[in-house]
C-alpha cells in the first residue's frame, strides 16, 4: 500500500466511549460527529450469524448472560445494552455504514476455536455487502487463521494484521497473509519501526489513542491512522 486511502482518525467500536460499543447507535453517533471511519468487532453467534460484539460472553455489554458461540442470534438480539441498544448483525452495521457514507475497519473477532470459520464467513459477506462501494472495508484480526481464511475467501479485500507487541516475524507474516497494513498498539511504535514498516510497503494503524498529545506524537512518527475512544478530544479533522 503506497498510501493510506482511508480516514486518518477512526472511531473505536463505532462511537468510542460516548455510546454503547459495537451498536448501530454507536455508528450513528460517530457519523454525526463527522467521523468518516469506524471500527467494530464481528464474531459468529452459535447459529453462524456474524454479530457485532467484542467479548465471547455477553455479560459486560448487555443485560444478559451466556457465551456468544453457544447462543443463536434471536436469543442474542433480545438482549439490551445500558442504553437499550441491541446487538446488531454484521449486515445491519454494513448497510448503515454505506447509508451514512462511513468507511469500516471490520475486526474479525473469532471466539476461541472458531478462527477459520469466522474469517471464512465474514470476508465473503463483507465483499457482498460493500459491492460497488468506493472504499471497501478493511478486514483486520489478531488471528492469523482468521486472516488466512479471509484471504482465501475474499482475496481482493484489504487486510490488516493486528498485534499488541510486534513479533519478530511480522514482515513474513504480513507478506504471507497479503496484508496492507499493520495495526498495532501505539505504545509499540517508534520512529525507526515506522520507517521499517513503511519501507516494507505497509501502512500503520494505531490503537487506541485517547490523548491529543499522544495522537500528535504518533502522527509525527508516521502513523497513517489512529483509532480512538476519545471522539470529543480527537476529532475527525484532528491535527
Amino acid at each position: 500500500m503506497t498510501r493510506w486511502p482511508y480516514p486518518r482518525i477512526v472511531a473505536h467500536r463505532g462511537g468510542g466511549a460516548l455510546a454503547p460499543e459495537n451498536t448501530l447507535g454507536a455508528i450513528r453517533l460517530g457519523a454525526s460527529m463527522g467521523f468518516k471511519g469506524v471500527e467494530f468487532d464481528v464474531m459468529l453467534a452459535g447459529d453462524g450469524a456474524p454479530v457485532l460484539i467484542h467479548d465471547e460472553t455477553v455479560e459486560r455489554t448487555t443485560d444478559g448472560r451466556g457465551e456468544v458461540p453457544k447462543m443463536a442470534y434471536p436469543e442474542i438480539a433480545r438482549l439490551k445494552t445500558a442504553r437499550g441498544e441491541s446487538i446488531p448483525k454484521f449486515e445491519q452495521a454494513a448497510r448503515l455504514c454505506r447509508e451514512l457514507g462511513v468507511w469500516a475497519n471490520v475486526e474479525i473477532k473469532p471466539a476461541n476455536g472458531h478462527e477459520r470459520a469466522t474469517g471464512a464467513a465474514v470476508a465473503p459477506l463483507a465483499r457482498a455487502l460493500w459491492r460497488g462501494a468506493g472504499l471497501p472495508p478493511l478486514l483486520s484480526s489478531f488471528s492469523t487463521e482468521a486472516l488466512e481464511a479471509a484471504r482465501d475467501s475474499a482475496p481482493e479485500l484489504p487486510r490488516g494484521y493486528l498485534v499488541d507487541k510486534l513479533p519478530d516475524d511480522w514482515r513474513g507474516t504480513m507478506a504471507r497473509l497479503g496484508c496492507a497494513a499493520l495495526h498495532c498498539n501505539y505504545r509499540s511504535l517508534t520512529e525507526k519501526l515506522a520507517g521499517e514498516i513503511h519501507g516494507a510497503g505497509f501502512a500503520i494503524l494505531l490503537w487506541t489513542v485517547n490523548e491529543p498529545e499522544t495522537a500528535r506524537r504518533m502522527l509525527a512518527l508516521g502513523a497513517d491512522c489512529l483509532v480512538t475512544d476519545a471522539l470529543d478530544r480527537i476529532g475527525p479533522d484532528f491535527q
